[in-house]
């Protein structure tokens, strides 16, 4: 059964939890960013289940999780409207879920990302892509590419581009659960964010 170490929900902090759960957490620093045990098939489609709970809650449905050790370390999903932060991406939530764990913990936060594999339902953007680079992801696998922001080939290359002091260069899977990825995001773009700027809200003609 797999477990959660982190997930950040209405109810739980991170650090709540990371203390709870991070102590199972070994780390190896020879192992391998590539989940041995389960298909990136497996991974995605509970990926999939974060970004249909952000759509339940009227944000873009954009869903993550990270994988270390066949094991699910943190979760997410967007919680832009929700917190009226426009910084609170899938991504980002999880990975200040990890940074909390490392630190609560005493863990070693390079060796855990490094040997992490991030399954995200949509391509980072920009400001994604730059964080997973500068924390250090071993491999990221995403579903459809997101052609407005995308941050790992799609407007920019921040994943491999050489950019100086951003470490290394992320190794990047796209195209797994693709079409199930660009359902979530069609059927969020035919209905309204109620949090939306007033000047951004569609308005039916009278």
């Amino acid at each position: 059964m797999v477990q959660r170490f982190c997930s950040v929900g209405p109810s739980y902090g991170a650090e709540h939890v990371c203390m709870m759960l991070s102590a199972l957490l070994v780390i190896s620093t020879d192992q391998t960013t590539m989940t041995a045990g389960l298909s990136h098939e497996h991974w995605m489609k509970l990926a999939l289940q974060e970004a249909e709970r952000a759509l339940e809650r009227r944000e873009v449905p954009v869903g993550c999780i990270f994988v270390h050790q066949d094991k699910i370390i943190a979760n997410g999903s967007n919680r832009v409207t929700e917190t009226k932060n426009a910084t609170q991406h899938a991504e980002m939530v999880a990975i200040d879920c990890i940074i909390d764990m490392c630190k609560v913990e005493k863990l070693d936060q390079a060796a855990v990302f490094k040997n992490t594999t991030l399954y995200v339902t949509v391509e980072p953007c920009i400001m994604c892509a730059a964080a997973l680079r500068l924390v250090g992801i071993g491999l990221v696998v995403f579903g459809c590419h997101n052609e407005r922001f995308g941050g790992c080939g799609s407007v920019l290359s921040v994943s491999n581009d050489d950019i100086p002091d951003y470490g290394e260069k992320i190794k990047i899977i796209s195209g797994v659960h693709k079409e199930e990825a660009i359902r979530l995001l069609k059927e969020f773009y035919k209905g309204e964010n109620p949090n939306a700027p007033e000047h951004k809200k569609k308005h039916k003609p009278q």
